[in-house]
């Protein structure tokens, strides 16, 4: 058992138990890729990892649980994980927040983050593509998952899959 963090509340994580996290994700071939979460995805599009922490089993978001063994920090129910790069699945967690995909925030924090990059569905929005809705982000998060699985790290093949696009579409390029 290794310890994860430094908080008075730090959770003891089996060594293990982090292979099997690993063992579920993909890392893109360069440096500044996202590295993509091929386990289990919940309806709203986000990653789920099963932990125990020796009385009960509890979900985790995979992006949480990259951070914590990433930056050594025990992120409290109140902390929220924003994403640079806008990819539900991903879990590039770094103590660098220079490298990281994910930072930490508040819900203020992520509210604001949404509505500046236009990520919101709503009748004021300028952009004709308004935000995904959790259903959506769930299909498209499950075929990009489904890519990575069968066809490894296929640029073209995710981009599509991002886009909601099946390969049997004609492509204009």
């Amino acid at each position: 058992m290794v310890e994860r963090g430094d908080h008075p509340t730090a959770v003891l994580v089996n060594k293990s138990e982090a292979d099997r996290f690993w063992s579920h994700v993909v890392k893109g071939p360069s440096p500044n890729d996202c590295w993509l979460w091929t386990g289990a995805i919940s309806d709203d599009g986000y990653g789920r990892f099963w932990t125990h922490d020796g009385v009960r089993q509890k979900a985790l978001r995979p992006q949480r649980y990259a951070y914590e063994l990433a930056t050594g920090t025990v992120l409290t129910s109140d902390v929220m994980l924003l994403h640079a790069c806008d990819v539900p699945t991903c879990v590039h967690a770094d103590a660098d927040p220079l490298v990281s995909h994910v930072r930490e925030g508040t819900a203020r924090d992520n509210m604001l983050d949404r509505t500046q990059r236009n990520r919101h569905a709503n009748q004021w929005s300028t952009w004709r593509f308004r935000g995904l809705g959790g259903k959506e982000r769930g299909a498209r998060s499950r075929a990009l998952r489904a890519v990575i699985l069968e066809h490894g790290w296929d640029p073209a093949r995710m981009s599509a899959a991002l886009a909601g696009m099946e390969e049997t579409h004609p492509r204009l390029f």
